[in-house]
């Protein structure tokens, strides 16, 4: 019974061995396969990588040898580069003017509206008149009964004279005939200026246009009370159109007068007008620290109406012959700065490029800036004319990077043949050993 015990357990652990054994070398298998995968994945990530034209860190180190990086370069010229100011402003007529009455009276009638097109001394429109018709009408009446009257002392200065003249009358007498002349005509000229003062107001019950233009505004109705204190039309004269806009100190310094504009309505992408600036203001604005500039339109291509946002482009300088690169190209390096003594943080920039040498290596070159001009930069230092500036996946890269120009197949490294895209590695073997057999084959005639 003892021997058979012995037997049981001896089996149960032989089993249970058995089984540890099994799964330990299920558990190897799968660890196996999943290093296979790993490992494929790895192989078929470095190859797509290889044709890839976009930027990689460096290359990739595989096998102990860092792959190209495929890059797109550009050749450093000499090209015109210019500085310049952009602002925003509102077009506007170069004179506005506002229409006041004269007098305070109530509109009657209006001859315009808003959008006319008026001359110069047109009726906009008329004021109630009633009053001032009565007064040029009592002015005439003095006026004649003044006239009368001087008439009739003049026939008794001249009546007095010969009276005089023939001892008739005394020395006094004739000179209240010429007193009363005198009175008489003093109050014909002052009857004649209150009628021409009356007949000017009745004419100011008439609004008309100091100049020609557009109606651009109308603050009053039929019925209303105009005052004389408020304008009542506004006229956009048509003589040309101005822009004012505002730009900061900097800019104030390099605009000169007669300097060339470009005017381009927002919204639109060609360019509407030229014009010339004709005015700068001589100060500074104290709350928004920018000083006005008046640009006058010379040529105007499109229909432009006062009131219309537009872009103005100032050339203040202009190099013909820099050297200018793409900003694509341009690798930026900021740093952040801590200055101990005023305790702030500030930042430090700086720029570099890449070019290429001998179309195998990327040489990166510390850059100096000038002039900026859209997507274009002048290089003061740095370049030279003629250098392959890298301008496509130059952001990985690193000085003496490997690199492959694009188009232009993958260099001879180490040994390494090109090998053209889509082209296996077996294909050139196979070619190779095409001829060596067949020369077996013909060196051998039996």
């Amino acid at each position: 019974m003892l021997q058979i015990n012995k037997n049981y357990k001896t089996e149960s652990l032989a089993f249970r061995l058995s089984c540890h054994i099994g799964s330990f070398i299920k558990l190897t298998i799968i660890l196996k396969n999943i290093l296979y995968l790993i490992s494929a994945s790895l192989i078929v990530l470095t190859g797509c990588s290889g044709g890839n034209s976009g930027p990689q860190q460096g290359g990739f180190n595989f096998g102990g040898m860092q792959r190209a990086t495929t890059v797109e370069v550009t050749e450093v010229s000499q090209q015109s580069i210019s500085r310049i100011v952009r602002a925003y402003g509102t077009i506007r007529s170069q004179d506005n003017v506002r229409v006041t009455p004269q007098i305070s009276e109530r509109v009657t009638r209006l001859y315009v509206d808003l959008g006319d097109t008026v001359s110069q001394g047109q009726v906009l429109a008329k004021l109630r008149d009633v009053n001032f018709t009565d007064q040029v009408r009592r002015d005439e009446a003095q006026l004649e009964q003044a006239r009368l009257s001087m008439q009739r002392d003049s026939l008794e200065v001249s009546r007095a004279t010969t009276l005089y003249e023939r001892n008739l009358i005394s020395d006094a007498e004739l000179q209240n005939a010429q007193v009363a002349f005198q009175n008489s005509k003093a109050a014909f000229q002052g009857a004649r200026a209150s009628l021409t003062q009356s007949r000017e107001s009745l004419g100011f019950t008439e609004v008309r246009s100091p100049v020609r233009g557009v109606i651009t505004s109308r603050n009053i109705s039929p019925g209303d009370v105009a005052s004389s204190a408020t304008p009542i039309f506004e006229i956009a004269n048509l003589v040309g159109y101005e822009m004012r806009i505002f730009v900061p100190l900097a800019d104030r310094r390099l605009t000169k007068i007669g300097q060339e504009v470009s005017v381009r309505l927002t919204g639109e992408q060609d360019q509407t007008a030229n014009g010339v600036i004709s005015r700068i203001s001589p100060e500074i604005d104290s709350v928004t620290g920018l000083a006005e500039v008046v640009i006058s339109l010379t040529d105007v291509y499109r229909d432009v109406l006062p009131g219309s946002l537009a872009e103005a482009s100032i050339t203040v300088l202009t190099r013909p012959s820099a050297l200018v690169i793409p900003r694509t190209a341009l690798v930026e390096n900021v740093q952040t700065v801590l200055d101990p003594e005023s305790n702030t943080i500030r930042l430090e920039r700086s720029y570099s490029a890449f070019v290429a040498v001998d179309d195998t290596l990327a040489a990166m070159r510390n850059l100096e800036i000038g002039l900026e001009q859209g997507d274009q930069l002048e290089v003061l230092s740095g370049l030279i004319e003629g250098d392959k500036l890298i301008i496509t996946g130059q952001g990985g890269l690193e000085d003496s990077s490997k690199i492959r120009i694009s188009g232009r197949g993958r260099p001879d490294t180490q040994g390494q043949r090109s090998i053209p895209p889509g082209t296996s590695d077996s294909t050139p073997a196979d070619t190779s050993a095409a001829p060596e057999s067949s020369g077996s084959e013909n060196s051998n005639p039996a």
